[in-house]
């Protein structure tokens, strides 16, 4: 046989030093495409032992900041605006000084103010953090929900669920320059990632149900943790700690095993009083803080009202809240039918957290109200509970039905998707009109390209918002005047709020118009400086003789 010559690879010798080969002692040569090819197989077993649920909360975390992405409502003021303030000042937070003198209960949640200084320091404290501080929040929702559901009634129905509230107005006109319904998808408020810290928990206590020994006990612990964090963020939240109890009971889980699951609750509450003493020199300050906010509300209410909350806010605001008040009809007419331990748990859920909020929204006193229950976000906290018990209910009372009828295998997949197509077209169809944060975009370009404006007055919700735009996305300031605002319920705009250029916008929503209805024109004296493309935002200079 003849031998290999020098230039000729054998089994031990690369062919030339430059190829992209390897070796390993002891072992085969394997090129490149061949370790690319190990690792994508590699890859490919590693997803194939992933768990579905795994890959379907992914799915619906990637659904949540892709329609936050669609939305892409601009940082806005008031509340949102103040917990940025205090996550940016944590732990070192003025409350002798104006806003945190008067709103101390938002500044208290340190369940909502950490991660957002967490983020911040990452980030920055510019817009980029607070889309995401924002998606972290939307995520434990609606995945919460998918989560919840799915413990209880599969998979169908929590990818149902979660889809139900992603396109839902109630979690897509939240701009208030355009037509505002609530604040909560891509605003960073505590509604959202309170009662998704809840839902994921209660996931857990249902999971923790189908098993035994040590793993029953890991999940309870898990469980435990997070209905404990969803106080941290949503103090209210604590009324539903009431019934865990009942949940256990419910769920077949031994009596002592409360002493499991509240365990880590009071481990996080230790926390929280250490944390308050230390920064705010009193350790019920949250607690105390939500007590004593409140009082006689600016909006109409007398003990009737306070009574229909639930219904009010569902229906007096979008059509489509007909969705959680049929959900909440069919849970019961399917307890009353099947008699499901499931639907019970549902229901306890949802009256458990339903009646203190009814309460103290005015029944007990309308001039002393506590909880403005008539707006949606209070109640996201039973929402996953409602789709989980609608969908619990369709389905526990089809399979009732006779085979003969053919209902479960012909009729109902196509009535499911006649209706679910209906409502996927009525709930987005208004999405395309929103007003996305291109006016403000645009503003912060022109800002920076006008150095020497160096003032600018607007009313208080504005210029919260407009901190943001005059410094890039991480928070960087590309524009260093000074911002003059006023409060925007005033009679009239102040004599020291017409020194310089006036930003200006007709607001939509339920939001009121700037002193009243006041505009600057021309006819006034004002000039038009600037506008947006689409005309939301303007910026006027004032009459000549406008300060004198």
């Amino acid at each position: 046989m003849a031998q290999p010559t020098a230039d000729e690879p054998t089994l031990d010798q690369p062919a030339a030093k430059n190829r992209p080969t390897a070796t390993r002692e002891g072992g085969p040569v394997r090129t490149l495409p061949a370790r690319l090819v190990a690792l994508s197989a590699r890859l490919v077993r590693r997803a194939r032992r992933t768990r579905r649920v795994v890959w379907l909360s992914l799915l619906v975390a990637a659904s949540a900041v892709g329609a936050q992405w669609v939305l892409m409502t601009p940082p806005l003021y008031f509340d949102p605006y103040y917990v940025w303030l205090a996550a940016r000042d944590w732990p070192d937070i003025p409350l002798a000084q104006w806003p945190f003198d008067e709103v101390p209960h938002q500044v208290t949640r340190i369940g909502l103010v950490l991660p957002a200084r967490l983020v911040q320091e990452i980030l920055g404290d510019g817009q980029a953090a607070y889309f995401t501080v924002a998606a972290f929040g939307g995520c434990a929702f609606f995945v919460g929900t998918y989560l919840v559901v799915r413990s209880l009634f599969g998979d169908v129905a929590g990818v149902a669920a979660a889809a139900v509230l992603i396109v839902h107005p109630f979690f897509t006109m939240t701009n208030p320059y355009g037509h505002e319904i609530t604040w909560s998808t891509g605003v960073v408020l505590p509604d959202m990632p309170g009662a998704g810290l809840f839902a994921i928990g209660m996931a857990g206590l249902v999971v923790a149900s189908r098993r035994t020994g040590r793993a029953q006990t890991r999940m309870l612990l898990a469980a435990g943790t997070l209905l404990g964090a969803s106080f941290l963020v949503r103090e209210f939240l604590a009324f539903l700690f009431l019934a865990i109890p009942v949940y256990l009971a419910l769920l077949r889980i031994p009596w002592r095993r409360n002493v499991t699951v509240g365990a880590p609750m009071v481990a996080i509450l230790a926390v929280n009083l250490v944390h308050n003493q230390l920064v705010w020199g009193r350790p019920l300050a949250g607690l105390a803080s939500a007590a004593e906010h409140g009082g006689q509300s600016r909006d109409y209410v007398t003990r009737e009202l306070a009574a229909r909350s639930f219904l009010r806010a569902m229906h007096d605001w979008n059509p489509l809240g007909l969705v959680f008040t049929a959900a909440l009809a069919l849970t019961i007419v399917g307890w009353v039918v099947t008699r499901d331990r499931r639907l019970a748990l549902v229901l306890v859920w949802f009256f458990t957290l339903a009646v203190p909020l009814t309460l103290f929204s005015g029944v007990l006193d309308p001039n002393d109200i506590s909880l403005r229950a008539w707006l949606q976000r209070y109640w996201f906290a039973v929402l996953p509970a409602l789709l989980a018990g609608g969908f619990g209910s369709l389905t526990l009372m089809i399979k009732m039905l006779p085979n003969r009828l053919r209902l479960r295998t012909l009729i109902v997949p196509v009535l499911a998707v006649a209706l679910g197509g209906t409502y996927a077209v009525s709930a987005v169809r208004a999405v395309p009109d929103l007003p996305r944060d291109t006016a403000w975009n645009e503003l912060r370009g022109y800002l920076a390209g006008h150095r020497d404006i160096t003032l600018i007055c607007a009313d208080r919700r504005l210029a919260q918002t407009l901190t943001f735009y005059t410094r890039d996305m991480w928070g960087d300031p590309i524009w260093h005047g000074e911002i003059r605002d006023f409060p925007h319920d005033l009679g009239q705009v102040p004599r020291n709020a017409t020194e310089g250029p006036m930003l200006y916008t007709r607001w939509r929503g339920m939001e009121s118009q700037i002193g009243g209805g006041w505009q600057p024109t021309a006819q006034q004296g004002w000039h038009l400086r600037w506008r947006s493309s689409d005309g939301l935002l303007q910026i006027w200079n004032p009459p000549p003789d406008a300060a004198g």
